[in-house]
């Protein structure tokens, strides 16, 4: 039970009971049992075996109702996307048959143990518009300074876990819908600072893929033998080791 005794303002009763509705939802949630795609190009390959085996996270790490608020908006701008987007023109699919039942696109390897799930399938584009089909679809929300990074290098440069992502759902998905490998995927970040939006095309990269592949491989396979992967830093101030979720835990334990 909330103690609204103290609380002065009508914001702050209210918010704090939203906050703690999204927090004990979110602990209710089932852990993944397996590596995601979009994962994979997480900077710190032991960051991702304390994922990947759902260690406990250092306290105070829970994501917090705020934390989830800003998910949940990413999740509500990436649908209002796809509306605009298919108002454009794009015959978008988010799922098989496109369908709000439909089973959602992905891949699965590695008995189950590594996966991912698309955004969504572009089968067919106006004329013109430089959309070649099948094409993968990925939508990210950004802050205006991550937004403007990404206008101005390119996702692969400004947000390199992206386009790891992008690569491997490529290589992996080519098979059940050929072409998306040979097309460009195309990519969308939305500005949730100014709505301003963002879009892409991303040729297919296989060296990137084979690497990321490999990488999913060997944090299962040292996870297995019970092996700790190298960190990324040798000093526990690094700026990836500062916003880890694991950072006492590891700087615990042998380098």
């Amino acid at each position: 039970m909330l103690d609204f005794n103290h609380k002065t303002t009508i914001a702050e009763r209210i918010n704090d009971a939203i906050d703690a509705a999204l927090v004990y939802e979110n602990s209710t949630r089932v852990p993944r049992d397996y590596l995601g795609g979009s994962r994979v190009g997480h900077a710190c390959e032991r960051a991702l075996q304390f994922e990947f085996a759902g260690a406990s996270k250092d306290e105070g790490s829970d994501f917090s109702g705020r934390t989830l608020r800003i998910f949940g908006i990413g999740h509500a701008l990436e649908d209002l996307a796809i509306q605009w987007l298919r108002a454009a023109g794009l015959d978008l699919y988010t799922r098989k048959g496109n369908r709000p039942d439909g089973e959602q696109f992905g891949f699965s390897i590695a008995g189950g143990r590594i996966r991912g799930h698309v955004d969504g399938i572009i089968v067919n584009a106006p004329s013109g518009m430089g959309v070649s089909v099948p094409a993968l679809w990925e939508c990210k929300t950004m802050n205006a300074k991550n937004w403007r990074a990404c206008v101005k290098d390119g996702v692969t440069i400004s947000k390199p876990i992206y386009a790891a992502q992008i690569a491997l759902y490529q290589a992996y998905m080519d098979a059940g819908i050929p072409g998306l490998a040979k097309n460009p995927a195309l990519f969308t970040a939305i500005n949730k600072d100014t709505a301003e939006l963002h879009h892409e095309l991303v040729i297919f990269d296989p060296d990137l893929a084979q690497r990321m592949s490999d990488r999913a491989v060997r944090v299962l396979t040292a996870t297995d033998a019970g092996e700790l992967l190298p960190r990324i830093a040798r000093q526990r101030d690094f700026h990836e080791c500062r916003m880890c979720s694991w950072a006492s835990r590891c700087w615990s334990l042998p380098a």
